[in-house]
């Protein structure tokens, strides 16, 4: 069972490791995008999403508090997801279905995180394959 864990954790923190490095290699870029879209925080708030999407794929892969690594995720896409996928404003048909695929996804992912945590959370030091036991212990 800790090679499945495991190879959740690894499959799970690619798309947030992989959006780290864009946020912040792209970061004038998508600055731009997410100014068009509306949402505060311009080049930072782009470089600081990048870093705890970052971070929180880390600690997630690595078991280093696993279940504050998942809270980061969750909480960085919390307002990712309501600022930039908020497809109910667009009047495009094309546009709208592709806010709309990008926000359940995003649900499903931040869904995705809240079970990793509770999983870190509730199953503390019986996970193995992590190097350390959680920072919340919910037994």
């Amino acid at each position: 069972m800790d090679v499945v864990f495991l190879v959740a954790r690894i499959l799970f923190v690619l798309i947030f490791a992989a959006s780290a490095i864009g946020h912040i290699a792209k970061a004038d870029d998508m600055a731009g995008y997410a100014k068009f879209k509306g949402a505060p925080g311009g080049k930072f708030g782009v470089i600081f999403s990048g870093i705890t999407l970052g971070a929180g794929a880390l600690m997630v892969l690595l078991g280093i508090f696993g279940d504050i690594g998942a809270l980061l995720i969750a909480a960085t896409l919390i307002p990712i997801t309501f600022f930039m996928h908020a497809y109910w404003k667009e009047s495009d048909a094309q546009a709208k279905q592709g806010d709309q695929i990008m926000f359940n996804k995003n649900v499903a992912l931040i869904g995705g995180a809240l079970a990793f945590f509770l999983l870190f959370a509730m199953t503390a030091a019986n996970l193995g394959l992590t190097i350390t036991g959680p920072a919340i212990s919910l037994s």
